[in-house]
């Protein structure tokens, strides 16, 4: 295709005011109980594949409430950087050749996902970490 695309106008997601007894904050306020009583297992993904790094296993805690395990995680390791490389080297042509056009679409389709249906979770998920 040599058309030249026409790029969305930009614009800032609206800010929620999870006003009290608002139907955003109580959507918001389940999905906080439901991520905090989760016990997670965080991997990575190379390849197209998730799995726990190579490395040593720890617990992801809640920063204001350390004794509150959200999840495990398992350090990278040395291979698991080098896989990440090469993984990330073999997938480069094909993102190079897809049209601005597709590779446009897959970030504008992940922003949607993000202010709608994930956005509690991506909230919430941010809240219970910090």
């Amino acid at each position: 295709m040599d058309a030249v695309p026409v790029v969305p106008e930009p614009r800032n997601e609206p800010v929620r005011g999870y006003a009290p007894g608002s139907a955003e904050r109580d959507s918001l306020g389940r999905r906080l109980a439901e991520l905090a009583g989760e016990r997670a297992e965080l991997t990575q993904t190379i390849d197209g594949q998730q799995r726990p790094g190579g490395g040593d296993a720890f617990d992801v805690v809640m920063p204001h409430r350390r004794h509150h395990v959200l999840g495990v995680a398992h350090h990278a390791t040395g291979s698991d950087a080098v896989a990440a490389v090469a993984a990330a080297k073999r997938a480069a042509p094909g993102w190079r050749e897809l049209p601005f056009e597709e590779r446009a679409a897959i970030f504008l389709r992940a922003a949607d996902l993000l202010a709608g249906p994930w956005r509690d979770t991506l909230n919430a998920a941010t809240m219970l970490g910090q």
